[in-house]
């Protein structure tokens, strides 16, 4: 009789086992639905200000076009990396531009969470607050923390989407032309399509100051479409991360030793008036140990 008993529990134990595989396994798919060549389009527009200051101009509305090429650079179980490569200029002879990155870890507990001012807090969650869920961490052109964050992924109605709220710094299209804020606090949503997948953002332009409450000075959309195109239109990015990827796996190599020292990290904006992009897309490092030294140069540990 006890055995008789037991069934429904093996049954229903293997059932639940069964069916949060086959999640993951949906999950996964969308993740790497996001390679590939892709026609992008950017759209960035400032929606609401709430600046008491009357002179105040909001940022001019963005649309920029281009050749992405999303390159698939780790698939394990639990990690999912995507190295995303802009391909401009002549389309006779395009120029390749090394972009951001997006690595998706299953479960995960550590995060480095953006506080302003090129400062990110070390935090760790519990298995249960992170159960079921992916996160996001994406990183500079120089692989360098940008945010993270993690949430589950939706698949209803036919629709597959992640999406999430977390800080981070100012995008290049602002810190180059602001400085009266210092916190981008996203809203991102990743909804796979049936021609690509859509970046779709509602941000928030936040001035953090210690010991005060955040300030929102305006909010922001984004819109981001990735239209899936033939992988041949991306040759010339997939060539050059042929040649290159060997460097950039240092690179990474290295961040993940920063990283895996678990505490809260600061970074240098420049070192001898030069950020550290610039030293990295120079040919002169490529090897691990100037690699290793020029990285360093930017990491204070707090």
């Amino acid at each position: 009789m006890k055995r008789l008993t037991l069934l429904p529990l093996l049954f229903l134990t293997f059932s639940i086992i069964g069916n949060a595989q086959k999640k993951k396994e949906q999950d996964q798919n969308a993740i790497k639905d996001m390679c590939g060549c892709y026609e992008v389009t950017f759209n960035f527009a400032e929606t609401f200000q709430y600046s008491k200051d009357s002179l105040y101009k909001p940022s001019e509305s963005k649309v920029a076009k281009g050749l992405e090429w999303a390159q698939l650079v780790e698939d394990e179980d639990n990690k999912i990396s995507i190295q995303h490569l802009l391909q401009v200029g002549r389309p006779d002879k395009p120029s390749i531009v090394k972009h951001w990155r997006q690595d998706w870890l299953f479960e995960n507990t550590n995060f480095y969470m953006f506080n302003g001012d090129n400062h990110w807090n070390f935090v760790t969650k519990s298995s249960e607050e992170v159960k079921g869920q992916w996160t996001q961490k994406v990183y500079q052109v120089d692989d360098s923390p940008r945010y993270e964050g993690s949430s589950t992924w939706v698949h209803v109605d036919g629709k597959s989407y992640w999406e999430n709220t977390t800080d981070a710094p100012l995008p290049r299209r602002e810190y180059t032309k602001r400085n009266d804020y210092n916190v981008t606090v996203r809203g991102n949503r990743h909804e796979i399509t049936n021609i690509g997948w859509v970046h779709d953002q509602d941000n928030k332009k936040v001035i953090r100051e210690k010991g005060k409450d955040d300030t929102v000075l305006a909010e922001e959309k984004g819109y981001n479409t990735y239209v899936k195109v033939e992988d041949s239109k991306c040759k010339a990015a997939q060539d050059w991360w042929k040649e290159n990827n060997k460097k950039w796996a240092l690179v990474r190599d290295k961040w993940t030793k920063v990283y895996n020292r678990n505490t809260d990290l600061a970074l240098q904006a420049k070192v001898e008036n030069k950020a550290l992009y610039k030293y990295l897309f120079s040919e002169y490092y490529s090897k691990k140990k100037k690699i290793n030294k020029i990285i360093e140069s930017f990491v204070k540990i707090k």
